[in-house]
């Protein structure tokens, strides 16, 4: 008798680990994953500040870009990232790489890669050659600043977790990021902290917010 149960036992036991292995296989790939396409649908596009600008000099004109790169990779969305002066858009101040995943139901991550001589790949999102050049060998994670957001309603809601994301920019010790998504909008607030926690760049006052051009 006491044979019998432990071999149930045994049974019932690698039967778990079956289903969850199938599980873990049938996942949901990033093209068949509605709530990944709206969350990137809602990144991808041209932004701009220009209407923050003008209500408030303490911010500039910016002009951020996102678009689709590496369609056939499977395991996630990726996106060129391009930001630049409004009236310096042939030199971006900042270019990277976003991976973007569905880890759980409501949440939804964006991993931030720089990018390798990223100079010549300034406008890439308005560059076939560029694009094509642009391959996963010339990124690199920069660790501890995934960016993690949550859904409610339509909103997306999120940032960097805590003091984790390093930064040397301006005396900084490290970097945070907060961020509100949604349809034809995109607020932004990056700032660099020294090691006693004291602000040395970014915004003071709140992100700078982006409208869907």
């Amino acid at each position: 008798m006491q044979a019998n149960t432990i071999r149930n036992a045994i049974v019932v036991l690698f039967t778990a680990l079956s289903i969850g292995c199938t599980t873990t296989k049938n996942a949901v790939k990033p093209i068949d994953d509605k709530d990944l396409q709206r969350f990137a649908s809602l990144l991808m596009g041209d932004f701009s500040s220009k209407k923050q600008s003008e209500i408030d000099s303490n911010y500039l004109h910016i002009s951020l870009s996102m678009s689709r790169i590496w369609e056939d990779k499977n395991d996630a969305i990726w996106l060129y990232v391009e930001q630049a002066l409004a009236s310096k858009k042939d030199k971006p101040y900042r270019q990277r790489v976003y991976k973007l995943s569905h880890p759980s139901k409501e949440t939804f991550t964006s991993d931030i890669y720089t990018i390798k001589q990223q100079e010549k790949f300034r406008s890439l999102q308005n560059d076939s050659r560029k694009r094509q050049a642009l391959s996963p060998e010339l990124i690199e994670l920069k660790d501890g600043c995934t960016v993690t957001m949550y859904q409610r309603n339509g909103i997306y809601q999120g940032g960097t977790d805590g003091d984790k994301c390093p930064s040397e920019l301006r005396g900084a010790k490290y970097a945070t990021t907060k961020i509100t998504l949604k349809k034809g909008f995109l607020e932004s607030w990056d700032q660099g902290f020294d090691a006693t926690g004291k602000q040395v760049w970014g915004a003071t006052k709140g992100g700078y917010q982006f409208i869907k051009e």
